[in-house]
């Protein structure tokens, strides 16, 4: 499947950040070069975590299993361009499935573990997936039985495989049926899945040279060939996948699992595997540097560290520096395939390097990141004029290799998603700051960022509405130091009723929907705040949350 315009194709080969490998043979290129080195490493706790043993595989063991399940698939019916759901915790299986579905030539998409029957529904009935992966229990939920369930809703899935059947599969004979089989550098790889002001998930169908293109222009990130690379988040989406996963693939090296976040198995893993690099959420570094037992943790093995998905805040990037002499740099992202990073030879200072991005693409700007040759940022007023001045507020728009071309089956939310000249509107407000920088300012989709996963607020408050004694409701995002943001939900109870936080629960639950997606919390109030043509007052709701949590405290 192939989306890119032709266009867009030349114009991305010219410039060098597309080509003609795909991921596949990058992967490849590595397994002939060293065979036994290490290759992916699983968490320790695995058998706790899904009743398998912990292991590590090679180069060769990796790439004979991904072709072994790439044969099989071939020969349950897989075909060119379908579409293989993958709902699996992090494990090397997982690591593996993205080359094998590949090699078969379908699209994998990847779904969070977390995710339920409601989420899992949609995502089947618009992909028309003929194959699910899963896991038969996960942190005491029954996956097999939701799997069940969503074959009897939806016929076209033919084949349900659990973890264990992936394993025999990767140990079956390999009878080089794949020659057949002919991948593009242009084909989807992936479709993975955002949330923001829709109520339903929208699918992000990127490229290997999508992917591809992406790494390259995290060449400041500071990841070097041979390099140990932790992914500490679910392997699902941008944030490990584009930061972590494909670096690995085109880099070489060994790929260190990690997820769902365990303290101490965490800190094994740094203690023992002694990684190079790898992305953590803010709230993650802080807990770090703030731990009771931070002057026994030696982490000298890493060369440089990212953050995303917040801000982090300058006391963290301080101290990373004055322990452990790591420079910690700055990333932000979306599913849709857009990044900038903040790094550490094009923003030295690090109180800045806090707040600051470069302005890729600005005329007369001088950056070290080939992206700055590639991608090209601007930021837009709500006339769609394009802002110049410093302190200047507005949204950012985005174009280079690894943007989306359109949005999975869904035309409508593609249209309004991109510029006339072709920009992608990602929906943040920026601020333009000295020196050729940008700063991110607030998010303009109503958004809450719970542990690095994106809820949409309209779908939560849709569900809430749905409660016979719930009249208004409306959701926002509250502090919170290890996880980002929790979710609290206002809501206005019909006249004469009242609605408990329970019932509340009892409703999300009977509905499917994520336990990530649940309020912690529960404010009641007479109206919901509104402005004149009827949208909730969001900054309104937040500053009052404010007051109440430190009434709390009080």
């Amino acid at each position: 499947m192939i989306l890119a315009s032709s266009s867009s194709i030349k114009k991305f080969t010219q410039m060098g950040a597309w080509g003609d490998k795909t991921l596949i043979d990058y992967f490849k290129s590595h397994v002939k070069k060293d065979p036994e080195r290490v290759c992916v490493i699983d968490p320790p706790n695995k058998e706790k975590l899904v009743g398998l043993p912990a292991e590590r595989l090679t180069y060769r063991d990796l790439d004979r299993a991904a072709d072994a399940v790439a044969e099989a698939l071939v020969a349950e019916g897989i075909e060119k361009d379908d579409v293989v759901l993958v709902q699996l915790p992090n494990c090397w299986e997982l690591a593996m499935l993205y080359q094998a579905v590949s090699r078969a030539g379908a699209l994998i998409s990847p779904l969070p573990v977390l995710w339920r029957e409601s989420e899992m529904s949609y995502i089947a009935g618009l992909t028309k997936a003929r194959v699910l992966i899963t896991i038969k229990q996960f942190n005491n939920f029954d996956h097999m039985a939701q799997a069940k369930s969503l074959q009897k809703k939806h016929p076209h899935i033919e084949k349900v495989f659990s973890l264990e059947d992936i394993r025999a599969l990767s140990l079956g004979q390999i009878k080089q049926t794949l020659d057949s089989v002919t991948v593009d550098p242009n084909d989807i790889f992936t479709i993975c899945w955002t949330s923001g002001t829709e109520a339903n998930p929208k699918g992000c169908p990127l490229s290997h040279n999508n992917w591809a293109g992406m790494a390259k222009v995290q060449d400041v990130a500071g990841m070097r060939s041979g390099d140990v690379m932790l992914t500490a988040g679910p392997l699902v989406n941008m944030a490990s996948i584009g930061t972590v996963y494909i670096p690995w693939t085109i880099l070489g090296g060994t790929l260190l699992l990690h997820h769902p976040f365990d303290p101490q198995v965490f800190m094994k893993q740094l203690m023992e595997e002694k990684p190079n690099y790898t992305l953590l959420v803010p709230a993650l570094a802080n807990m770090l540097v703030k731990h009771p037992n931070v002057d026994q943790f030696d982490l000298t093995s890493f060369r440089t560290i990212t953050l995303g998905s917040a801000p982090p805040s300058l006391y963290t990037l301080q101290e990373f520096k004055r322990r452990w002499d790591i420079e910690i740099g700055n990333i932000w992202g979306q599913n849709e395939g857009t990044g900038i990073v903040s790094g550490i030879e094009d923003i030295p200072e690090m109180d800045c390097r806090v707040d600051h991005f470069p302005q890729w693409g600005k005329p007369g700007s001088i950056w070290s990141s080939s992206a700055s040759k590639v991608v090209e940022v601007k930021i837009l007023d709500d006339s769609g004029e394009e802002l110049t001045e410093v302190g200047k507020v507005g949204e950012l728009v985005y174009k280079g290799p690894g943007v989306i071309a359109e949005y999975y089956k869904n035309p409508t939310v593609t249209q309004r998603s991109f510029t006339k000249d072709g920009f992608f509107r990602t929906g943040d407000l920026f601020q333009i700051r000295e020196g050729d920088c940008i700063s991110f300012f607030e998010r303009a989709k109503d958004i809450i960022i719970r542990g690095g996963y994106n809820i949409s607020s309209q779908e939560v408050e849709n569900y809430l509405l749905s409660h016979p004694k719930v009249q208004e409701a409306a959701v926002v995002g509250m502090p919170d130091e290890k996880l980002g943001e929790r979710m609290c939900a206002y809501v206005v109870p019909v006249p004469g009723q009242t609605v408990t936080f329970d019932e509340l629960v009892c409703l999300l639950n009977e509905k499917g929907v994520a336990r990530y997606k649940h309020p912690e919390r529960l404010e009641y109030l007479e109206q919901i705040p509104r402005n004149p043509v009827g949208k909730i007052l969001k900054k309104q709701l937040r500053k009052d949350l404010l007051s109440r949590m430190q009434k709390d405290l009080a």
